[in-house]
């Protein structure tokens, strides 16, 4: 049975060149990004072929190459709900009213004329 998603492999693989470019430009060879990343050479390996590691590896792996805080543009915060901000939205004005009377002067009918 055949599990995997279409563009998956296409995906790792992307993923296992960005990372390979990032290790080059970071000046790391892959035994020292593994040392300095707390995994094996060989997930190193696995990482830059496209291979499946661990998500834990993966982290460590970024973060050992200054990039961990690019996770947020992966999985972003989630914000409001479009129905909620319907629902809290205030409704718009569609008459102006009188101006309140003075204050200390009574309120009357004006059907009293002098």
């Amino acid at each position: 049975m055949d599990t995997e998603l279409p563009g998956e492999q296409a995906a790792l693989k992307e993923l296992g060149k960005r990372l390979t470019q990032a290790r080059l430009d970071s000046n790391f060879t892959q035994e020292g990004l593994a040392t300095a990343a707390a995994v094996s050479k060989s997930t190193i390996e696995r990482l830059e072929m496209g291979q499946s590691i661990q998500l834990s590896n993966l982290v460590r792996v970024l973060g050992a190459l200054g990039l961990v805080s690019n996770l947020e543009l992966l999985a972003p915060p989630a914000g409001p709900r479009p129905m909620d901000l319907l629902r809290h939205q205030r409704k718009s004005r569609k008459r102006a009213s009188a101006p309140k009377a003075a204050p200390g002067k009574p309120w009357t009918w004006d059907d009293k004329r002098t």
